[in-house]
């Protein structure tokens, strides 16, 4: 390890950047294969209930980096840079407005899942998703 790494947080650095990117690409081939707006939606919902809920290690992972962004400005930079690769794929489809709330409605929800004893409910999640996007689609890439 000390061959490759100065210490502990390079190796941190190098492993959460990683892991956010293999997340991203992950996201961005769900939004990529939606050619309308519906589909963009249920992307959306497939990524939270099957990616965000779904892989409890990249749960614990994804927590993980937040206290240490939340704690060291120099994890910072690979959060930013993965918000920015999310907001990007959901602008695919939806304003740049709306690509934040649907990037918070996420965050959250995967807080909630870290907290919360009961499990969240299919519907109500693409009930949410469809509230927050619907009259919020940018025009000029809606397919429907």
């Amino acid at each position: 390890m000390t061959y490759y790494f100065d210490g502990m947080d390079e190796l941190l650095r190098e492993a959460f950047t990683r892991f956010t990117a293999t997340i991203s690409d992950k996201f961005d081939r769900r939004l990529e294969a939606a050619s309308t707006t519906d589909m963009a939606r249920d992307a959306v919902v497939a990524i939270i209930l099957k990616d965000v809920f779904g892989d409890n290690r990249e749960h614990v992972l994804t927590h993980e980096l937040y206290t240490l962004a939340a704690r060291k400005q120099a994890f910072r930079s690979i959060t930013t840079e993965w918000m920015r690769r999310t907001r990007a794929a959901l602008e695919r489809h939806f304003d740049p407005e709306t690509a934040r709330m649907l990037d918070a409605l996420m965050e959250g929800l995967s807080i909630h899942r870290a907290l919360d004893v009961e499990a969240r409910d299919p519907h109500e999640i693409a009930t949410a998703v469809t509230r927050i996007t619907n009259k919020s689609v940018d025009p000029r890439r809606d397919g429907t």
